[in-house]
């Protein structure tokens, strides 16, 4: 007989969920379906309370789970009698996440376990999980809700389409059949015909008045044919009393056949209103466009005329504007406006930007463009001029600026001016900035200073340099004199060197010892550097022996002097006397000597030899030990070594070192400097290796380490490593250690694995279908229980997709899923029908899904399967399917309706449109309901709109409103837009039904009535407001004339005293430097420094007399003789004449005398002579003809020169200020701008004729 199994096995393998709980209900055993059934692990549960395991659902305290199960189980611990509790809610913990719950129903019965005296000893737990019944049976609650509402929902919206149309205010009946039987009429429409009675009669008999007018015969017209008739501004004669008089109207309106569900025509719809208003108002405006024509001819041409003398004073002043800011943008120096008290960039000339390469400055607050100066005076006396008014100028201010190319901060200095400007009140609004950089200038004088003090310094320096030496040194000149002697001199010659500076040579040396050197100071001035000895007799008793050095001084290739160096060697010759006697006894002695050396020098050599040998064998040991050393240094792997029975740590190398950070590890024995190798085993396997001599190899292993100061958790470390033993002689003496980190990799791959888990538990705990798909067969991989919930009994998993649902062949979804899983690229299906059978062997059905196909991809990007996310939305597309059907039949009517139709909720937001809506705005569903259908609203009627609307709404009364609205095509037409509350049955408002129509005609007759109205009323105020505005433009004229002037005095007038100074500086400077100081490139910095002085005084001149030239305007105009002027000027410019070798011939008879002032004049011929001169042709002497003849109304001046000519493409710069067409002959650009504007300023103008080669011709337009 076989052996039984142990019964906790036969309780694990039980098929259904069974617990085995102690009278203390302490789980002892539980089954594998329970498990399952449960989510939970058999170690978690057994010697565990069964409430501490399954606490309540704190989401769900209704279902009193842990109360109902607890009263059960005390009932059978009290009766020892089975307990069959009813269907109980009962969520468990969620495995995946902690303090969530997964919703389960169950049944439950609890059994007890008796001994054998009858007292319950265990009790037996059985559940059956119900849970997806439950949710089948909410699921189909659910259904028939939705359907119920859907049903409700149309039914609503019948009555609403309803409601809409007998509380319409427009004029709305419905006619039924050919005899057209009235048989619905709105209150609108009804009221228009005196309140009758008309529901049941004839059209024909409940309006006889209509029976003389076309009516009858449209209404036949459209019941037989179908077309609906559009008529627009009918005159109709009804009776709107009980009288029998008839009252004229005009109406708009459209005949429309209603028809059955086969498309029969069964009646017409009605759709009219009354337009009366607009038709006697379009009528009234035609009466007032012929009344006003004439007035507004009058009105156009007198404002036309001060248009006119507008636009000509504004051009006036842009003109002003123009010339300032083109004196601003031509001007060489630096000049920029600064606006507002925040100091903003609203003006910049090039050559201020240029100061600042690469930066934003115009429309930039000035700490915003320069953020360097935040702290530097400049700023202050930015801020101290804008506050004050006063004008503020600084010369050589060091700035440190930001250079462009890597924001260093470098000194920059300039000179500049900041003057105040004001407003028309007389307030400071800004200020204008005029400056120059003068870096160059002031390192050029610093240099020069510097140049000076060192060179004066290094004179100090030299001299107390020589002063110190025992020899005598000096200077002598090509004059044969001292310029120069050290202290050494006044020893020998009883002269301090300043003494002897400026006497001859021979005059300090005396006759007899110059004559002895007077040769060698020849050679030396002639260039030659020598050296010599000689014995020199300066005086009585006082002869030396002297070694000497002279050395030229060349300067440019000149000599200019040269260096003496004497050093006294009289006693040096006094002792080499001495020697000489003692080399002769010597010389004996050293050939004896000899042979002994030679001997000793042998010896030596080979003792050398033996040293370097051994020197190169110690270098050999030593390059050898440092190469291991670098390649161990180097490798990214962790090396160590590892001595002695303790394993102490000899070696290490800087990888290793940082496995263990913060570890002291060299000379520390394993044990105690990493102690987590004890008990973590790895010590043991260190021992076996030195033991054994056996190498280990570890892969992966784990390392937990422990942070030094129990802060923080101890760390996991994974390893790949291996120890092997080292051997000195064949006996172990240590252990190698060589290891990689593979922390990385390990918990990546560990990430990883959990990642894939986590995806697996998700798609399997989801609530909606999840299925993958895998390999190109598209077999079934992993099916979660929402899936298969729709296949129930059907088997899936492992199958093929065709293998386990066949009737798929025949359906679009093979097709889709090998695109995707060709292609990768993701499909999106919404509410697809597919024929599909539940259960196996069951009927087909139709069943609606919306799902995606997305590619899965392994790890090297390719797919490998497809995930398919999908939904069954059966319930949801037959539900709105019933809805759709039931409002087909009341949209068809009110989309049928010739009007504008819409429907609010109690909140005011728009639930319903009809078709004409649409059609006429453009707008879509989506875009037009709720509160969209304001798009359509003209953005400047949009908010009264809305106002308006909002509180018909919440006032619950009648809303009416004209506005804008925008037709599809974009153009917006005028439109009358009417409401009536509605309310339900029991009084409680529903929200607004209404009417928009388009009433453009009519508005617009009504706006041009408004219009002309308002257009005579403003006529006089238009025209007083150009004679202020002209008022105003000449004030800003005069202003910016005056704010011209003060730029150009300032400009002009107080630079020159800074400029002065400057010059002065320098010709001091140029007189203070000393001689070796002007050497090198010192003159070349002080002439560019002159230059730039020179010309910045040039520029003052020029802008002194264009001040002169702005403030001329007055001056006299009287008959000037034009004979004298020339000859006066030919005076002038005899020298030039000479030095050009030039002629100026005169034809000036015909104007003996030109209207102009005498002073301009002159200035004028002296510019145009003197250009035709300077620019003279270099292969020709110049030729120049004064001309004058009388043209028009004025004294027409013509020079003609055959000089270089001009290219006249260029004919607009030829006048602008600052600009020259030939630069090889000095001149300043101002001299043909100044001419122009004399010239213009006294009603006159100046034409060039040219040719590039040949010459020009100036014609100068007096008037007479």
């Amino acid at each position: 007989m076989p052996e039984l199994p142990p019964l906790s096995a036969v309780f694990s393998a039980l098929p259904d969920a069974y617990l085995l709980l102690s009278t203390e209900l302490i789980i002892e055993a539980a089954s594998n379906a329970y498990l399952a059934a449960t989510l939970t692990q058999r170690e978690s549960l057994l010697g565990k309370s069964l409430f501490e395991v399954f606490p309540d659902n704190p989401g769900t305290p209704e279902a009193y789970s842990t109360h109902n199960l607890r009263a059960s189980l005390n009932q059978v611990l009290a009766t020892g009698k089975p307990h069959q509790m009813a269907r109980q809610r009962y969520d468990v913990p969620s495995p995946q996440h902690a303090g969530q719950f997964v919703e389960r129903y169950w049944l439950p019965c609890n059994t007890p376990i008796l001994d054998e005296q009858g007292q319950v000893t265990h009790i037996l737990h059985a559940v059956v999980n119900i849970t997806e019944q439950m949710q089948d049976e909410a699921r189909l609650r659910a259904s028939q809700l939705r359907e119920k509402e859907a049903l409700a929902e149309a039914e609503a919206h019948r009555h609403q389409l309803q409601a809409l149309l007998l509380q319409a205010p427009a004029l709305i009946a419905s006619l039924r059949g050919p005899d057209h039987v009235v048989e619905l009429v709105n209150e609108g429409f009804r009221q228009m015909f005196g309140g009758r009675a008309m529901e049941g009669k004839p059209y024909r008999e409940a309006v006889p008045e209509l029976q003389d007018q076309p009516f009858f015969d449209l209404l036949d017209e459209v019941y037989r044919t179908g077309e609906t008739y559009y008529g627009n501004e009918v005159l109709a004669y009804i009776k709107r009393t009980n009288s029998d008089q008839r009252e004229a109207l005009h109406f708009n309106f459209i005949y429309q056949a209603t028809r059955d569900a086969v498309g029969s025509i069964t009646g017409i719809l009605i759709f009219a209103y009354n337009v009366e208003d607009q038709v006697r108002a379009r009528q009234q405006v035609q009466h007032l466009n012929q009344d006003l024509a004439a007035a507004n001819e009058a009105l156009e041409k007198r404002v036309s005329e001060r248009t006119q003398a507008l636009q000509q004073a504004q051009a006036d002043a842009e003109q002003q504007r123009a010339r300032l800011e083109s004196l601003f943008m031509q001007a060489p120096a630096a000049i920029c406006i600064l606006d507002g008290p925040d100091l903003v960039y609203g003006l910049v000339n090039p050559s201020y930007q240029q100061l600042f390469p690469g930066r934003q400055l115009l429309g930039q607050p000035i700490l915003q463009a320069l953020p360097e100066i935040a702290n530097h005076q400049v700023y202050h006396t930015f801020r101290r001029v804008y506050d004050t008014g006063v004008t503020q100028q600084e010369l050589g201010t060091l700035i440190p600026l930001a250079r462009p190319t890597d924001g260093i901060l470098e000194d920059r200095y300039f000179n500049y001016i900041q003057q105040a400007r004001y407003n028309a009140d007389g307030f400071v609004d800004g200020i204008i900035v005029f400056a120059f950089e003068v870096t160059e200038q002031v390192m050029a004088r610093q240099q020069a200073e510097k140049a000076q003090q060192n060179s004066e310094s290094t004179a100090r320096q030299l001299q107390l340099l020589t002063d110190a030496l025992p020899v005598l040194i000096g200077y002598v000149d090509q004059n044969r004199t001292y310029q120069f002697a050290n202290r050494a001199y006044e020893n020998w010659f009883k002269m301090a060197p300043d003494e002897l500076v400026g006497r001859a040579v021979q005059d300090v040396l005396g006759d007899e010892a110059y004559a002895r050197v007077a040769g060698y100071i020849e050679r030396a001035l002639a260039g030659e550097r020598l050296t010599f000895n000689a014995t020199m007799p300066y005086r009585e008793n006082f002869s030396r022996h002297i070694h000497t050095s002279y050395i030229p001084d060349v300067r440019e290739g000149k000599v200019v002097g040269f260096y003496s160096l004497v050093a006294d060697v009289t006693e040096q010759v006094q002792t080499q006397q001495q020697v000489q006697e003692l080399n002769e006894a010597l010389a004996a002695i050293n050939k004896e000597l000899q042979a002994s050396n030679q001997e000793i020098s042998s010896n030596h050599a080979e003792l050398i030899r033996t040293q370097q040998a051994l020197l190169d064998a110690a270098q050999h040991q030593i390059q050898q030990r440092e190469t291991f050393y670098q390649v161990f240094e180097q490798t990214p792997a962790s090396i160590g070594l590892l001595r002695g029975p303790e394993h102490r740590f000899e070696y290490i190398n800087e990888a290793y070192q940082q496995l263990f950070p913060n570890r002291e590890l060299l000379g520390r024995p394993v044990a105690e400097a990493l102690p987590e190798t004890v008990e973590q085993g790895f010590l043991a396997l260190i021992d076996n290796v030195y033991r054994t001599g056996e190498t280990f190899f570890g892969t992966e292993l784990r390392l937990s380490l422990a942070n030094p100061d129990g802060t923080q958790p101890n760390q996991d470390v994974y390893f790949t490593f291996t120890y092997q033993a080292y051997r000195e002689n064949g006996v172990i003496i240590g252990v190698s250690i060589f290891a990689y980190d593979v922390t990385e990799q390990v918990l990546a791959r560990q990430e990883r694995e959990a990642e894939r888990q986590r995806l697996e538990n998700l798609f399997m705990q989801a609530p909606a279908p999840i299925t993958i798909l895998d390999g190109p067969d598209l077999v079934y991989q992993l099916v979660n229980p929402a899936y298969q919930l729709i296949f129930p009994g059907r088997e899936l998993l492992h199958k093929p997709l065709l293998v386990a649902l066949p009737e798929l062949a025949d359906s679009p979804i093979p097709q889709l899923l090998r695109q995707v899983y060709t292609t990768g690229e993701t499909y999106v299906a919404q509410e697809m029908p597919l024929m599909l059978a539940r259960n196996a062997g069951a009927p087909l059905e139709e069943i609606f899904w919306t799902f995606t196909y997305q590619a899965r991809r392994n790890a090297q990007g390719a797919v490998d399967g497809v995930m398919c996310f999908a939904h069954e939305v059966t319930d949801q597309v037959q539900a709105r399917r019933v809805v759709e059907e039931r409002e087909q039949s009341f949209r068809q009517m009110a989309d049928s309706a010739p009007a504008m139709l819409w429907v609010t909720d109690a909140n005011g937001y728009c639930t319903y449109l009809n078709y004409p809506w649409y059609a006429y705005t453009g707008q879509t569903e989506a875009q037009a309901l709720g509160m969209g259908w304001t798009e359509a609203v003209h953005p400047d009627d949009a908010a009264a709109t809305g106002a308006a609307f909002i509180e018909a709404t919440a006032k619950q009364l009648p809303f009416h409103c004209q506005y804008r609205l925008r037709r599809h095509d974009g153009t917006y037409r005028w439109a009358t837009d009417s409401g009536l509350p509605r309310f339900g049955a029991s009084g409680e408002f529903e929200g607004i039904v209404g009417t928009v129509i388009d009433v453009h005609e009519q508005k617009l007759a009504e706006l041009a009535l408004q219009r002309l109205t308002q257009k005579l009323r403003t006529s006089r105020d238009e025209a007083q407001a150009l004679n202020a505005e002209l008022r105003e433009t000449n004030e800003q004229l005069v202003r910016t004339n005056v704010d011209l002037d003060n730029f150009i005095y300032t400009a002009s007038h107080d630079l020159k005293a800074p400029i002065s100074n400057i010059e002065g500086l320098l010709h001091m400077l140029q007189d203070e430097l000393p001689l070796p100081s002007k050497a090198g490139e010192v003159p070349h910095i002080l002439d560019l420094m002159q230059e730039s002085v020179d010309r910045f005084t040039r520029t003052i001149e020029h802008l002194t007399d264009i001040s002169k030239l702005q403030k001329e305007h007055s001056q006299p105009v009287v008959p000037v003789p034009l004979a004298a002027v020339l000859e006066d000027v030919c005076l002038d410019l005899a020298p030039l004449l000479q030095q050009v070798g030039g002629r100026i011939s005169a034809h000036i008879d015909a104007t003996p005398t030109v209207n102009f002032s005498e002073k301009n004049l002159r200035s004028v011929v002296y510019n145009l002579l003197s250009n035709a001169l300077k620019y003279h042709h270099p292969d020709r002497p110049p030729e120049v003809q004064v001309r004058s003849r009388v043209e028009a109304a004025y004294h027409v001046l013509e020079v003609q020169d055959n000089g270089l000519g001009l290219d006249l493409t260029r004919e607009k710069s030829l006048f602008a200020m600052f600009r020259r067409y030939h630069t090889h002959v000095e001149g300043s650009g101002i001299g043909l701008y100044m001419v122009k504007k004399m010239v213009e300023n006294t009603g006159g103008k100046i034409e060039v004729e040219s040719q590039v080669g040949s010459g020009s011709t100036f014609s100068v337009y007096f008037p007479i």
